[in-house]
């Protein structure tokens, strides 16, 4: 096994990836980020959730709202669902692991806000379950993901957005989600603070 070239290959994947997913998902990106920005702009919030490193990558995001992304501005209203422990393994617990996220968002979640449900494949049965949840709540979704889109395709509504990565790989997506992620963080600071590129 050649392992400089194995970990070369992982470059041009990556960076057949990144392409591929720009021209499938610049359009429904801009739109993302004029749907967070109005919510935002009308006082509603974002709530944001996923697994494993969907769960770092929901984290990740809201830091970038509540803290700053590249430019200092008023904090923006988000929460990650999946940070409170207590809330997690009582929820698990009485109600069983695939209520963790929908339970919150029934608290949590107010018509006008929006929902960032995040997994790699799309069938995780707890985002599955807050993605139903926001809808009840009149919520939006915007859904990352990727293999295809999995059960993400048969829940979300025509006026959710879908972020499928083009991708079968869980390290590939993962890397195009903190893109998408960051990208939509700039695109929200962008239109508060203006273009500053």
């Amino acid at each position: 096994m050649d392992m400089t070239s194995r970990m070369s290959s992982h470059f041009d994947d990556a960076i057949d990836t990144f392409k591929a997913s720009g021209q499938m998902l610049a359009e429904p990106l801009a739109a993302a980020v004029d749907q967070l920005f109005a919510a935002l702009a009308n006082n509603n919030k974002i709530l944001a959730c996923g697994n494993g490193g969907s769960a770092a990558d929901a984290q990740h995001f809201i830091a970038e709202l509540v803290g700053r992304f590249e430019r200092d501005r008023l904090p923006l209203a988000g929460i990650a669902l999946n940070t409170d422990t207590s809330i997690l393994t009582a929820v698990a617990n009485d109600y069983g692991y695939d209520h963790i996220f929908e339970r919150q968002v029934m608290a949590l979640g107010q018509p006008g806000d929006i929902l960032v449900a995040i997994s790699t494949s799309g069938n995780s049965p707890n985002v599955l379950r807050s993605i139903e949840a926001a809808h009840d709540r009149e919520m939006t979704v915007i859904a990352l993901s990727g293999k295809g889109g999995g059960t993400f395709n048969d829940v979300l509504a025509e006026t959710d957005i879908h972020l499928c990565v083009p991708h079968d790989r869980t390290m590939r997506i993962q890397e195009v989600h903190i893109v998408l992620l960051h990208a939509l963080c700039d695109g929200i600071d962008a239109l508060l603070l203006g273009d500053s590129l």
